[in-house]
């Protein structure tokens, strides 16, 4: 396959296309031209190259216009809400993955498996899709993903007498490199995301790689109660405390690593698109560690595409623009443009992307190579109160005030509550 790439010039033009194309919705004949709305948070080059794309597809389908919207993130759920209420939703919503379960109950979405090819669907990360399967239906599609991995600072490990070629690769490693780099430096070895805040998702999707790791789960695979009150959760939430109590991760001091004070942290993808063109220090990056009998796992995220079921003519619009979009040549541009991971296995393995990769930005293959096994977090509405109310309990284990066990037995019956109330 020959690789395309959008250059700064192409998204430019694109941009001066679709700005002009605003003009008409419908074209010299009106009628026949039917138009797809899209609603996205995207800003930046995300935002300039999905138009530049968008642009791209209409003009190889002069019977259809796709139009994109920036909402901004804070005001997302809350406009498609209104817009629900006023009947006037968009086509397409491009939410974060763990909205979709919360955009499926304000409007009626389409079953994209009656839209889009097999062959796409089947070629789609396994974990993306099953994220977006609600009561039997393929209600999203991922559009972009991204993943977290262990990323290190060389000079750090250098420093501490350590090799920056040979990362940690267990727990135990990550225990032992920590406590050297503490020991040589001075500095912690390893960010741990330690406080709840005001949503608790940054400790809890954290801690869930350990998680699935050791080998448990959050949810019972229904998500009707809380499933991590277990051998394997205990072993998890242990091995933070004692990355706590040995002084390598030092409690609530997330953000050091990422200010060159720091050893190593768990970070997204993104993090490597963000330092790419001004590196704040020499870093590496290596997959996830896991224990030396447990499995390797690690978190997804990204953005899903909805369809709400508008009329018949936009829905079937919609789904061939989604179709298109999730083609190897775009998921293969889209990729290379803007850093996120490829959604499609075919495009994850293939050798165009892999030389894309290794000859661009090497340090995204440890991301990449992960795909493989990740995990989707639990896909019900439920799931930011059930975030909140676990990271609230787990904390106080981190902090020291309650042990490992009673920390979990209490996000246990915290978690069942937020279940039962609905």
């Amino acid at each position: 396959m020959h690789r395309r790439t959008l250059t700064i010039a192409a998204i430019g033009a694109a941009a001066g296309l679709l700005a002009l194309s605003g003009c008409s919705a419908a074209g010299d004949g009106g009628s026949d031209v039917t138009e797809v709305t899209v609603w996205h948070y995207w800003d930046g080059t995300n935002a300039d190259t999905f138009d530049a794309m968008a642009d791209e597809y209409n003009a190889a389908h002069p019977d259809v216009k796709i139009s994109a919207s920036n909402v901004p993130n804070a005001d997302f759920l809350t406009k498609l809400r209104a817009s629900a209420t006023s009947k006037t939703l968009p086509d397409i919503a491009i939410g974060d993955l763990v909205w979709v379960p919360q955009i499926e109950q304000i409007g009626s979405l389409a079953d994209l498996s009656d839209l889009l090819p097999e062959a796409t669907i089947a070629d789609i990360n396994p974990a993306l899709t099953s994220f977006g399967t609600i009561d039997g239906k393929q209600v999203s599609v991922p559009v972009s993903a991204n993943n977290l991995a262990y990323m290190y600072n060389k000079t750090l490990f250098e420093e501490a007498g350590l090799d920056p070629e040979q990362p940690p690769t267990t727990w135990e490693e990550l225990m032992a490199t920590g406590k050297a780099v503490l020991e040589k430096t001075g500095k912690p070895g390893y960010d741990l995301f330690t406080q709840a805040g005001d949503n608790g998702e940054g400790l809890t999707w954290n801690f869930q790689v350990n998680l699935w790791q050791a080998g448990g789960e959050f949810l019972t695979e229904d998500n009707s109660a809380a499933a991590f009150n277990t051998p394997e959760g205990q072993k998890a939430l242990q091995f933070w405390v004692d990355l706590i109590d040995s002084g390598v991760s030092p409690y609530a001091k997330w953000g050091e690593f990422e200010k060159g004070q720091g050893g190593s942290a768990q970070e997204g993808s993104w993090m490597v698109g963000i330092w790419a063109a001004d590196p704040p220090f020499d870093f590496g990056v290596a997959k996830a560690p896991y224990p030396s009998d447990g499995v390797p796992a690690t978190n997804l995220g990204g953005e899903q595409a909805m369809v709400f079921d508008n009329s018949d003519d936009e829905t079937k619009a919609a789904a061939d623009f989604l179709a298109w979009f999730l083609e190897p040549e775009q998921v293969t541009s889209w990729s290379e443009a803007t850093g996120m991971l490829p959604v499609t296995n075919s495009v994850a393995t293939s050798s165009d992307y892999l030389d894309w990769v290794n000859t661009s930005e090497p340090r995204l293959l440890p991301f990449v190579e992960q795909m493989a096994d990740a995990h989707a977090r639990p896909n019900t509405p439920l799931y930011p109160k059930i975030s909140l109310a676990f990271a609230q309990e787990i904390e106080t284990a981190l902090s020291g005030q309650v042990s490992v066990e009673d920390a979990l037995a209490n996000a246990e019956d915290a978690v069942n509550d937020v279940i039962a109330k609905g």
